[in-house]
C-alpha cells in the first residue's frame, strides 16, 4: 500500500460531503430559524429570564438550562449563510432580527436586574465581564461544530451543546446587569464577549458554507462580493484584536504568580513559618510576602532579593512583613480582597482567615519560646551560675490508658560537670522558669 492510498483512506474518514443534508433544505431550515416573532420572541424573553435568575442566584445549571431554550443561535448562524452564499436579502433580514433580539434581550435582563432585591454581582456574572481570546477559540470551534450539525444528517445533540459551549444569553444578562446597576464596565465587557461569541459564530459558519460548496447568488457586479468578504476578515481582526490584548495580560499575570509562589517556596520556606499572603505590584516594582510565626532573618531576605532576578522578578523590591505587622498587614489584606469579591468568595475568604488565624495561633507558643531563649540565657547566669545550658520545647504527651493528651512546656537544665543543684534551688528554678515561660504545665528534666 503506497503513500497515496493511505492518505486516500484518512480522507474518506473525515470527509463530511456524503453525509450532507440536501442543500435547499439546509437553506431553508436555517433560513425559518432567523425571524423572531411570536412565540420565538417570548421563549426569547423567558430564556432571559432564566439565565438572569441563574446569574443572580450563582446557579451554574439554570444558566445551563436557560442556554439550550435560547433561539438566539438562529439569526447568528443566518448571518454566517447569508454572507457565505452572497444572499444580502437573508443578511438583511437575520441582522435586523439579530438586533431586534439583542435589544430584547438585554432590555429584558436590565428590567429583572432592576427589581430582584438580590442586586450582588456572583461569579458566574463576573464571569462574563473579562473575554478573551480562548472565548474567540470557543466561539469559533462552536460554530464550525454548528454549521455541521445543521448540514449533515447525525446532528445528534451538537446543536445544545454549542449552545452551552459559547453560552449567548449570559454575557447579554450580565450586559443587562451593567446598566441596571451603572457598572458600564461589566455592560462593555459582557457586550463584547458577546460580540466575539456573534462574529466568530457567524464567521465559522460563512468558511463551513465556503468548505462545503454550497451554491452562490451571482451579482451583476462582482465587485459587490467581495467588498462584502472584505468586510467579514476587517471585522472578525478589530473583534480578535482587544481579546488578544487582554489574554496577554492574562498570561503575564499567570506567569508572575507562578514565579511568585517558586521565589517563596524555594527561597522564604523554613520550620516554623507560615506564608499567608504573598503578591506583585507591577506598579511599584514590589514583591510583598506576610508571614507568621518564626520571623525570617535579615541575612535570608537579603539573599532572597538577589535571587528575585533568577524568578522575572529583577528590579523588584521585596517586602516581608512579620511578628508584629503581620497581623495588622493581614487583616488589611483580607479586608481589601473581602471588598472586592462576591458573596460566594467572601465567604470563602472569611473561612480562610479563620483558619489562618487559627494556625497562627497555633504557632505563637513556638515563636514566643524563641523569643525568649536569648533573654532567658542572659537571666539564668545570674540566678543559676551552676546552669551550662537551657533548652525549652513545647510537648504532648500522650496517656497510656487513655485517649487523652496532655500539653506542656518542657525545660531541660544541662548544669556544669561537678556543680549540683540542691533541692530547694530545683524548686526555686523550676518556679522561676514556670512564670518566666508562662506555662500552664511544666516539667523539667536534669
Amino acid at each position: 500500500m503506497n503513500i497515496k492510498n493511505i492518505f486516500d483512506q484518512i480522507r474518506s474518514h473525515f470527509t463530511v460531503m456524503q453525509d450532507m443534508e440536501d442543500e435547499r433544505e439546509i437553506v431553508a431550515q436555517i433560513t425559518g430559524g432567523v425571524t423572531f416573532r411570536g412565540a420565538n420572541l417570548w421563549v426569547l424573553v423567558f430564556a432571559i429570564f432564566i439565565a438572569s435568575l441563574g446569574l443572580n442566584v450563582n446557579s451554574t445549571a439554570v444558566i445551563i438550562g436557560a442556554m439550550l431554550i435560547s433561539p438566539l443561535m438562529g439569526p447568528i448562524i443566518g448571518m454566517g449563510l447569508a454572507i457565505g452564499i452572497n444572499d444580502f436579502g437573508l443578511l438583511r433580514r437575520a441582522a435586523k432580527n439579530f438586533g431586534i433580539a439583542t435589544v430584547i434581550s438585554i432590555l429584558t435582563a436590565m428590567v429583572y436586574f432592576l427589581v430582584t432585591p438580590l442586586g450582588e454581582a456572583q461569579s458566574e456574572l463576573l464571569a462574563r465581564t473579562s473575554p478573551t481570546i480562548y472565548d474567540v477559540l470557543i466561539a469559533t470551534f462552536g460554530g464550525a461544530a454548528g454549521i455541521l450539525a445543521l448540514c449533515t444528517k447525525g446532528k445528534g445533540n451538537v446543536i445544545p451543546g454549542v449552545a452551552i459551549a459559547t453560552a449567548l444569553m449570559p454575557p447579554l444578562c450580565t450586559a443587562g446587569y451593567g446598566l441596571a446597576t451603572g457598572h458600564l464596565l461589566y455592560f462593555l465587557g459582557a457586550f463584547y464577549l458577546f460580540f466575539i461569541n456573534t462574529v466568530f459564530i457567524s464567521l465559522s459558519t460563512y468558511v463551513g458554507v465556503r468548505l462545503m460548496r454550497f451554491h452562490r447568488k451571482e451579482f451583476i457586479d462582482s465587485s459587490q462580493a467581495k467588498r462584502s468578504q472584505r468586510a467579514v476578515m476587517i471585522i472578525a481582526i478589530v473583534t480578535v484584536i482587544p481579546s488578544l490584548l487582554m489574554t496577554v495580560g492574562i498570561v503575564r499575570r499567570s506567569i508572575y504568580d507562578n514565579n511568585l509562589r517558586r521565589f517563596v517556596k524555594t527561597e522564604l520556606s523554613q520550620t516554623g513559618t507560615q506564608v499567608i499572603s504573598s503578591g506583585w505590584d507591577s506598579d511599584l516594582k514590589s514583591v510583598d510576602v506576610v508571614a507568621v510565626g518564626r520571623e525570617i532573618s535579615d541575612s535570608t531576605i537579603k539573599v532572597a532579593q538577589k535571587n528575585l532576578v533568577h524568578y522575572s522578578l529583577g528590579g523588584y523590591s521585596l517586602n516581608v512583613i512579620q511578628g508584629e505587622k503581620s497581623d495588622s498587614a493581614l487583616i488589611l489584606s483580607r479586608s481589601r480582597q473581602i471588598s472586592r469579591s462576591s458573596a460566594e468568595d467572601r465567604q470563602k475568604m472569611l473561612e480562610m482567615s479563620a483558619k489562618m488565624a487559627e494556625m497562627a495561633d497555633r504557632l505563637e507558643p513556638y515563636a514566643r519560646l524563641e523569643q525568649l531563649a536569648p533573654e532567658i540565657q542572659a537571666e539564668v547566669k545570674g540566678l543559676f551560675p551552676q546552669v551550662s545550658a537551657l533548652g525549652l520545647a513545647r510537648m504532648v504527651q500522650v496517656l497510656r490508658d487513655t485517649t487523652a493528651t496532655r500539653h506542656y512546656v518542657a525545660a531541660t537544665v544541662s548544669l556544669d560537670s561537678k556543680a549540683r543543684l540542691t533541692a530547694e534551688e530545683r524548686v526555686r528554678l523550676r518556679q522561676w522558669l514556670k512564670a518566666r515561660v508562662k506555662a500552664d504545665s511544666l516539667v523539667v528534666y536534669y
